[in-house]
């Protein structure tokens, strides 16, 4: 009993159920973005979100409302699951293959450098033990403006006895220098988030990898909140792996992650987590009907992200969510979304400080996120809850993070309410 993992899903694929993929969601007059038969530049889309609907929302970066295109995309998989239908067609395949070929075109990687994983912090994890850590002698640097999930996990690391060095922010920045300065022949895996989620700092990858690639270091990014709101190429940048999860700026739900790493990295990792979605083939030599072979399985895993880090079964309604959300991102283009929340997010700027909410997201920052320091959360949330204005609210800051279906209306409300 034989199988090729690729084989199988090149016929499996070839077959899939075709009124069901994102392609001809996005040619539906139902679902096609709002202006996208005239432009995709053309932001805001309020016509494909009913967030709106409920509250001024400008809290994306939380998790993103889920767009109608995505929603339909979901109700047909749905459908198509009811009736119990498997092979042929096999819509699951087609649409697992197109959604990570997408993710891949989005940060210009290639499909075989790219693994579905559990969540962002899934794909850190395993990243980081198949680098060999807590055994691996060396050490760690990251910073204090990663996220909180990471921390917990280098620190848990340094209790194991690996020498981890947690950079200080300055001026709610992470300055190179202050990275090289702890960075050393020792340093295995340099660990950031490219933006980040306490006020949006943006580290600028390309630098930051060179300085760790001069040392022999491999580099890690969590670009949760980067990927679909912002050009990312990790080509250009030479980043070694990168992580995001799907509910938020690709706008899809929780229970499904991406994980790349550059199929040179592979190299200096190993496995330590072993399931079925590994194996390029795999044959049984029990049974009666068997080929000839070493008992009692022979088995061959596949050397490309997948092959070491994709366990088992993944979140298909989550893939039906992106099969529309991820050919639609790219057909707006991560430009024009990134320069339409900086507009937003300039107005803000401008106008909060005077009101007594001094702004902590770095002026270079791109990204779409923006914090302000806040002195009475408890107020500023009382009033924006009476206001019907959606934002993050943490202790001592505030944080903001327009998308493609807010309007200069939507933050002019919030800088209403503030004042």
């Amino acid at each position: 009993m034989n199988f090729s993992r690729r084989a199988v899903a090149k016929v499996l694929g070839a077959a899939a159920f075709g009124a069901l993929t994102s392609r001809s969601l996005l040619s539906s007059a139902e679902t096609t973005p709002s202006g996208a038969s005239k432009s995709a530049t053309s932001l805001p889309d309020r016509a494909q979100f009913v967030a709106n609907d409920y509250q001024v929302s400008l809290n994306n970066a939380r998790w993103h409302p889920m767009s109608k295109g995505s929603q339909a995309a979901i109700d047909n998989y749905l459908e198509y699951k009811r009736r119990g239908i498997w092979n042929p067609p096999d819509q699951v395949s087609a649409m697992q293959k197109q959604v990570r070929d997408d993710f891949a075109a989005l940060i210009h990687a290639n499909p075989s450098e790219i693994a579905y994983v559990g969540s962002t912090t899934a794909g850190e994890t395993m990243f980081v033990a198949a680098m060999g850590f807590p055994a691996l002698k060396g050490n760690i640097v990251t910073d204090a403006l990663h996220f909180e999930g990471s921390l917990y996990l280098y620190e848990a690391l340094a209790k194991q006895g690996v020498d981890v060095r947690v950079v200080r922010p300055r001026d709610w920045r992470i300055p190179l220098d202050d990275i090289a300065a702890v960075v050393d022949k020792e340093t295995r895996l340099v660990a950031v988030s490219k933006v980040s989620f306490i006020n949006g700092f943006e580290h600028d990858l390309k630098p930051l990898c060179d300085l760790a690639h001069a040392h022999g270091a491999l580099v890690y990014a969590d670009a949760v909140q980067a990927v679909g709101c912002m050009p990312i190429d990790v080509r250009t940048s030479g980043v070694d792996a990168l992580g995001a999860a799907s509910y938020k700026w690709l706008m899809g739900d929780m229970g499904l992650g991406f994980l790349y790493v550059r199929q040179q990295a592979l190299g200096r990792l190993h496995r330590v987590l072993h399931g079925y979605r590994q194996l390029e083939e795999f044959s049984y030599h029990v049974f009666p009907w068997d080929t000839p072979g070493t008992y009692p399985i022979e088995w061959k895993p596949s050397e490309d992200a997948a092959g070491y880090f994709e366990i088992g079964t993944i979140a298909n309604a989550a893939i039906a969510a992106l099969s529309f959300s991820l050919p639609w991102l790219r057909q707006l283009g991560m430009e024009n979304v990134q320069v339409h929340a900086q507009q937003l997010n300039g107005r803000l700027r401008a106008a909060l400080p005077s009101l007594g909410y001094p702004c902590i997201t770095p002026a270079e920052s791109k990204a779409p996120i923006i914090c302000f320091g806040v002195s009475t959360p408890e107020k500023t949330a009382d009033v924006l809850r009476r206001a019907h204005i959606d934002v993050s609210l943490s202790p001592g800051r505030m944080r903001v993070s327009p998308s493609v279906y807010n309007t200069i209306e939507d933050v002019d409300r919030l800088i209403a309410a503030l004042s």
